[in-house]
């Protein structure tokens, strides 16, 4: 991923890449997070709407120095 900096900003330490995983299903199962474009919408049955043209799912950098994390949306963190 060429355009992220894989030095941290706040102590020029390494970035490692992983992701903030979400146990909304009461910890059963870990998703991928997602930024969502728009105003959130309730959903009847869901909580809350969310149009999968609207989704891009969310890869999160740590520094391995000092603990910084630093979060960017694009389509490659989609999980394999």
């Amino acid at each position: 991923m060429s355009s992220i900096s894989l030095t941290c900003p706040k102590c020029q330490g390494s970035m490692v890449q992983g992701f903030i995983a979400d146990f909304a299903d009461m910890g059963v199962n870990a998703i991928v997070s997602t930024w969502v474009e728009g105003q959130p919408k309730s959903s009847f049955l869901f909580g809350t709407k969310t149009p999968g043209d609207k989704r891009i799912p969310v890869g999160t950098y740590r520094c391995s120095a000092c603990g910084y994390l630093e979060s960017y949306a694009r389509p490659e963190f989609e999980r394999q």
